[in-house]
């Protein structure tokens, strides 16, 4: 089976070829044959009743600093593609949202991975909501006074934006802490969207685990330790990955959202566990194959490949 498949991600010519996720399921979809095709969001277009993209065809090899040819800029009708990959990075914003309206658009005639529609209503601090018995205390808010109330009950919290990534804007807000405040005017002074908030979790020092899931089923995992002195473990901001392996707990939690995930078509996932608690399911842009297929030899990639190919059979 040969599929055209097209790729909606940041910039391709930037990537770190031996940690992103996205040139790996690209690299691993051109070694099984399939056609690819690259765009960044901004070349993404509703005209005349068609879906278009202005992007480039791409040949990609694993060779540091030329890694990709890309051939002339084209305009392609994306309905005319088997597969397109929502795969650029938040921030999860309204030009995030429009996209996944536009792809609406074309889905599932052409399958898109994720599932547009459960990505736009689905982001990764929401969806946890829905199983608060897997989760740490929580509150969404905007009003200071519910957020001091939550500060009060749980003593030591982690704040920061609802719709962040990478580990930016988390405060952890000890016991003793008086920023709320302050940081509260700070937040509401950027946007109008509410905060989130959690318990904070002792056991994030021993690492917060990545456990990724494809279709539904879990299929490995990689643990990120914060830095000495950091409790923020994204690997974005210098977290250190970990060879882990998948506990009675991690399954259970994915056994409780993994029907949930598959009937939403949301193939790739990569949850984050800490200690016994779920905390973010991340649907967007999850990464962590290269990690996790360095640290147990498991080709996360082409699991995904399967599932899509089965889905295009």
């Amino acid at each position: 089976m040969s599929l055209k498949v097209a790729f909606q991600m940041d910039p391709i010519d930037a990537v770190d070829i031996d940690a992103d996720s996205t040139f790996r399921i690209a690299e691993e979809a051109q070694a099984r044959g399939h056609e690819l095709f690259f765009y960044t969001p901004d070349k993404l277009a509703f005209q005349s009743g068609r879906v278009t993209a202005r992007g480039q065809r791409m040949v990609l090899r694993r060779e540091v600093g030329n890694h990709v040819d890309l051939a002339p800029e084209e305009e392609v009708d994306l309905a005319d593609w088997d597969v397109v990959w929502l795969r650029q990075d938040p921030p999860f914003d309204m030009g995030y949202i429009t996209t996944t309206h536009l792809l609406d658009l074309i889905h599932p005639g052409t399958l898109v991975v994720n599932d547009p529609f459960w990505v736009r209503n689905y982001p990764e601090k929401l969806l946890v909501l829905q199983f608060p018995e897997l989760t740490p205390p929580t509150t969404i808010a905007r009003d200071l006074d519910t957020l001091k109330a939550f500060k009060e009950a749980h003593g030591d919290i982690i704040l920061k934006p609802l719709y962040g990534n990478g580990g930016a804007g988390v405060f952890r807000l000890g016991p003793d802490d008086k920023n709320l405040t302050s940081l509260h005017e700070l937040f509401t002074g950027i946007n109008r969207e509410p905060l989130i908030a959690q318990k904070f979790l002792p056991d994030v020092s021993n690492g917060d685990k990545r456990v990724i899931l494809v279709d539904g089923q879990p299929v490995g995992a990689i643990n990120r330790v914060p830095q000495k002195g950091e409790t923020r473990s994204n690997m974005h901001v210098g977290g250190r990955p970990e060879k882990v392996g998948l506990t009675a707990r991690d399954r259970e939690i994915c056994a409780a959202i993994g029907a949930t995930l598959r009937e939403k078509g949301q193939i790739f996932v990569g949850i984050d566990v800490i200690g016994d608690y779920l905390t973010e399911i991340n649907v967007t842009s999850p990464t962590g194959i290269q990690e996790l297929e360095r640290f147990d030899g498991t080709n996360t990639a082409a699991l995904i490949w399967e599932a899509i190919e089965a889905k295009r059979g």
